[in-house]
């Protein structure tokens, strides 16, 4: 490796020193607790209406607050990885090169004192000889005179040799105590990540355990289940998510391929018999009739109303069966009776968590979350994701 690559990426380590110096800021030293709701505070409000009522009200609010900080947590999290992955290859890249160097030091300190020995004695001995006696050597005959002009010239070339050796030394000497230097510097960059990465891993699993408790309390409240909270409570927060976003990017994805136009009669079946089910509860997994989630609902409203399959029951699934048939087109582009997809994954196949029905003039059909019901809204444009499928095409 080239000395001046070497110490670009040297550099590099103390960049990113610096950039985990601001990166350990994005982590409050300590986080204030606030005051939740006992489980006395529970009983006591069980059996009184308003109390309950408030009590429920309180529980959504912090519900919310914390899954905002845990979204946030979650984003940091991410950024701080991939500092953390550049940290351990810097220490690991630096740590190799310091071991290298180490040895080529010795090597030269070795040589380096061998040079100034040899310097030494020659110093030494042209001393004794002094230069009336190299004058008088020069004058005892030809062949003795150019033997010693010989050993004078050499002496001296040898000389220039042992002191570029020793020049060198030092030079390496001074390199390798360096890189050493900086890798100092990219072990504590590497240790303020990894404590980040403990402080936000430590934050994140306290939130996760007052969750399940709030979701207990809640249950004991609303006489249904945790799991049922939990999945209301992440159901409202991302409908908060989608709400705070607007079309922005979402549309100006680029046409895929070529897809037809919706069929005219495909979409009023479809939207016929989706509107027969407003009003009707959300329940997680159910596919009706009565009781639908997302993709319940759109699976059973194309396969009866239509009978077109969109695949079984699942968003994800949903979605892969479009694209395989190369029915997905930019949302700029949509059209009545398409299906669009919500997502937190930048990635085209990524998660797809929640599925709708376009109903034209900016509005949807949905089964949203549990506690809701079946219902025909505005779009919601955060987290939407950039194609929509056309099935009835």
């Amino acid at each position: 490796m080239k000395k001046s690559t070497l110490i670009a990426r040297a550099a590099g380590v103390f960049v990113l020193a610096a950039t985990f110096s601001v990166g350990v800021n994005l982590v409050p030293a300590s986080w204030a607790v606030p005051s939740y709701p006992t489980w006395a505070e529970v009983q006591a409000a069980k059996n009184n209406v308003a109390k309950k009522r408030a009590l429920i009200a309180r529980f959504n609010s912090i519900l919310a607050d914390q899954m905002k900080e845990e979204d946030k947590l979650s984003d940091q999290a991410l950024v701080l990885g991939e500092k953390y992955n550049q940290a351990k290859q810097a220490l690991k890249v630096i740590s190799d090169r310091v071991a290298v160097l180490q040895g080529q030091a010795d090597t030269a300190n070795a040589q380096a004192n061998q040079a100034k020995g040899r310097l030494a004695q020659i110093a030494s001995q042209m001393y004794r000889g002094g230069a009336a006696g190299n004058g008088v050597s020069l004058m005892l005959g030809a062949g003795q005179a150019d033997n010693l002009l010989y050993k004078l010239g050499a002496n001296d070339r040898l000389a220039k040799q042992n002191d570029t050796t020793y020049r060198k030394a030092v030079e390496l000497q001074r390199y390798a105590q360096s890189v050493t230097d900086q890798l100092n510097v990219a072990k504590v960059a590497y240790q303020e990540a990894a404590n980040v990465a403990t402080a936000l891993a430590t934050k994140v699993a306290a939130n996760k355990e007052l969750q399940t408790t709030f979701y207990k309390q809640l249950a004991t409240l609303q006489r249904t289940s945790a799991d049922l909270e939990r999945r209301r409570a992440e159901g409202i927060a991302a409908e908060a998510r989608q709400n705070a976003g607007s079309s922005g990017s979402v549309l100006t994805a680029p046409s895929l391929y070529q897809v037809d136009d919706a069929d005219p009669a495909v979409v009023s079946k479809v939207l016929a018999f989706a509107r027969a089910q407003i009003g009707e509860k959300y329940v997680f997994g159910a596919a009706g009739m009565t009781y639908w989630d997302c993709s319940g609902l759109t699976m059973t409203t194309y396969q009866k109303a239509a009978g077109i399959y969109i695949s079984w029951h699942s968003v994800v699934a949903q979605f892969r069966m479009a694209a395989q048939k190369k029915q997905l087109v930019p949302m700029k582009d949509r059209q009545p009776g398409d299906l669009i997809f919500y997502s937190r994954s930048g990635a085209f196949d990524g998660d797809k968590y929640h599925i709708a029905i376009y109903s034209g003039n900016g509005k949807m059909i949905e089964a949203p979350r549990p506690g809701a019901y079946v219902r025909e809204v505005p779009m919601r444009w955060g987290e939407l994701f950039p194609y929509a499928a056309r099935p009835s095409a």
